[in-house]
């Protein structure tokens, strides 16, 4: 486990937030209504400069998770938050995917840091894989909406993001990061996690990294697609490492042996 240093050397703010007045687009998303309430405040330099952000471990930092019902299996938490997508104000509730997408939701710790914007601008470069198989991508942080569209608003090259194809959500009030069980309490910030939520509005997939460690948008999509195949196949079901094309299993003491017998 990387050290308390590292951590705050791998999170840490790599270039001052922009000081200029921020002019968000006037375009509305055409499948998200716009939110004109804007109530959100910025985090102070000093309050983030003075979060210790390390690897969360229960004997270092008292975390504890408080063990409820699994999430996986289960409907996913509804949430109606701010959000920014085409650098502008939106509404997003998550409901509002049902019956029409499936939706990967994705918590991360701030903006302005450095594994971050890995992760971020990695799933919106790759936004059309997810388009194609009905699927929409929601980036969740406990920052404002004015830091997300600021940090929108910042080159990549400068450890901005630019130009996203997907929302950055705000979870101010941390009730999302909450509900989801990756708010890290002690710190007032989110886990890396990730779940996968499919059209019905239940979680069939969730994985949850500690701070320091990225997650794989090529992983992400292979279990989404094999997720869709064993719901439009529910007489077969994926081994490890199944991708599209290659041969699934059918869950038989029997039929099985079809399978063992060809890999």
């Amino acid at each position: 486990m990387a050290s308390s240093s590292a951590s705050a050397a791998l999170l840490s703010s790599p270039n001052p937030r922009p000081s200029s007045s921020i002019s968000p687009k006037s375009k509305l998303s055409q499948t998200l209504s716009f939110s004109s309430s804007a109530s959100f405040s910025f985090q102070s330099k000093s309050l983030r400069s003075s979060l210790s952000l390390r690897p969360s471990t229960s004997r270092r930092n008292g975390f504890v998770v408080k063990a409820g019902l699994p999430l996986v299996g289960n409907v996913a938490p509804d949430f109606e938050a701010e959000a920014v997508f085409d650098q502008e104000f939106i509404n997003v509730k998550l409901s509002d995917y049902i019956g029409k997408k499936y939706v990967i939701l994705f918590f991360y710790p701030l903006d302005f840091t450095f594994v971050c914007p890995t992760e971020i601008t990695a799933f919106s470069d790759r936004h059309a894989e997810f388009e194609k198989i009905n699927t929409e991508i929601l980036g969740v942080s406990v920052d404002s909406v004015f830091s997300h569209l600021a940090w929108v608003q910042t080159d990549r090259k400068s450890g901005g993001l630019g130009d996203l194809n997907y929302p950055l959500v705000s979870d101010v009030t941390k009730s999302i990061s909450k509900a989801f069980n990756v708010l890290i309490e002690d710190q007032g910030i989110a886990l890396r996690g990730l779940f996968i939520i499919d059209k019905e509005g239940v979680i069939q997939h969730s994985t949850i990294n500690n701070l320091a460690i990225g997650r794989s948008v090529d992983e992400t999509l292979r279990t989404l697609q094999a997720l869709q195949f064993v719901q439009e196949n529910p007489d077969e079901v994926c081994p490890a490492g199944w991708k599209p094309g290659e041969k699934s299993m059918k869950p038989d003491p029997k039929l099985s042996k079809e399978y063992f017998a060809a890999v």
